[in-house]
């Protein structure tokens, strides 16, 4: 865990930090997060973090905090105080603390709330080793409409992640009402066609675009590799020559096994070993 925490302007220790009982993140999930992976001392891709954090906020008319130059030295301080080498860093930013209304509180009375933590996690070697594969599990889509936001209305993807976990999955893959995946309760979900096209669901309010999933879109297009972003079906994804999540804490992970059906050979199949393998000389790595 993280050992130090800033939370609005000061650096606690962890069991000392905290925030109001009635911050809106608290009460009405009025709050925007970024999780960005460490490598090796360095932030991965962090332009593109704070890029949609900015996003984010300005879809719930909220302004940034404080500069992204600032936001940064946050990040970097709450990294060095928790010694943190590889691991995640997080960052939220809540609407702030004010009596319970659903009516926003005015932003010129009511300051921003920022909490930032960073921690230790073993994360796999760049170009030595790849995430073991995992399995998924399928179920109805329940959130709410706006997943292009990140937010941290999480219940429905925590309920998701609980359910497949029940199953000895290690993701939720989500289906809309016409039978189509749109993402993983926690990820982005891809699949390798019997073609050999990468396809993905395209950006829009179902979805949330991620950092991890623009990188790949680079390093597909510098190995020239096909990319299709369309929507696919269960069905089609079982049929699927290979499959694969993205995510800031997961990378890119092989997907072996969609509920009952084996994925291709039932192991990590080339496209994903190959993207998996060189997805670090794509993203941005910065001090």
């Amino acid at each position: 865990m993280s050992r130090w925490v800033y939370v609005n302007g000061r650096y606690l220790p962890y069991g000392q930090a905290g925030v109001h009982v009635e911050d809106r993140g608290f009460q009405f999930a009025d709050a925007v997060y970024e999780v960005c992976e460490i490598r090796g001392g360095r932030i991965v891709d962090e332009s593109r973090h704070l890029a949609r954090l900015e996003r984010s906020l300005g879809e719930l008319d909220m302004p940034m905090p404080m500069s992204a130059k600032a936001l940064g030295r946050v990040i970097r301080e709450t990294i060095r105080r928790n010694r943190v080498r590889d691991g995640l860093v997080y960052l939220q930013v809540t609407r702030g603390a004010a009596p319970r209304d659903f009516l926003f509180p005015d932003p010129e009375r009511v300051p921003q709330t920022v909490v930032c933590t960073a921690r230790s996690v073993p994360l796999a070697k760049v170009g030595l080793e790849m995430r073991p594969g995992i399995h998924v599990v399928t179920m109805p889509d329940e959130r709410w409409a706006r997943r292009d936001i990140k937010t941290v209305q999480l219940l429905a993807s925590s309920l998701a992640r609980q359910r497949a976990r029940a199953k000895g999955a290690g993701e939720a893959w989500l289906v809309d009402g016409s039978g189509h995946v749109t993402e993983g309760a926690a990820s982005n979900a891809w699949i390798v066609s019997e073609a050999g096209v990468l396809v993905t669901r395209p950006p829009s309010h179902d979805i949330l675009k991620g950092v991890t999933r623009a990188a790949v879109f680079d390093l597909a297009r510098r190995e020239g590799l096909e990319i299709e972003e369309r929507a696919f079906t269960v069905e089609e994804a079982k049929r699927a020559a290979e499959a694969f999540i993205t995510s800031a804490s997961n990378a890119v992970t092989p997907v072996l096994r969609i509920d009952d059906s084996p994925i291709g050979a039932g192991e990590p199949g080339p496209f994903t070993e190959k993207l998996a393998r060189a997805l670090y000389s794509v993203t941005e790595l910065s001090i």
